[in-house]
């Protein structure tokens, strides 16, 4: 069995290989994909594949974390879509099986800090 430090980053290699098969091949068949900030949930495989394959745009993949350690992983990516470098927080969980049963996906958004801060903090 992998661990599921593998498990992600084989997940994301597959999502920009667009190997779909593969995909769905380390999902369960009742994986939930939690969105929080738009408050949308897909359930299931199929659901949730044919969810990556409309996707629109040409994305492109750039993993900069993964961390993972028994039925818990968490990843850090960038997507780059349409001229955008977009983060990603992931956390997935597993089955007893070593498939992803839970994702639940955050897209921050840059903003300003708050005024009156700048000696304490470098902005890049």
């Amino acid at each position: 069995m992998t661990t599921a430090h593998e498990t992600v980053s084989k997940y994301w290699t597959i999502c920009e290989a667009r190997d779909w098969a593969g995909f769905a091949a380390l999902l369960a068949e009742g994986v939930v994909y939690d969105l929080p900030q738009p408050r949308q949930r897909i359930n299931g495989r199929d659901a949730f594949v044919r969810f990556n394959v409309e996707y629109p745009g040409d994305w492109h993949v750039t993993v900069e974390r993964v961390v993972g350690e028994g039925s818990h992983a968490a990843s850090w990516v960038r997507i780059a879509l349409d001229g955008e470098d977009l983060p990603a927080l992931s956390f997935f969980e597993f089955d007893d099986f070593g498939l992803i049963v839970r994702i639940t996906e955050f897209w921050p958004e840059p903003y300003d800090p708050p005024a009156g801060r700048e000696h304490l903090a470098e902005s890049y």
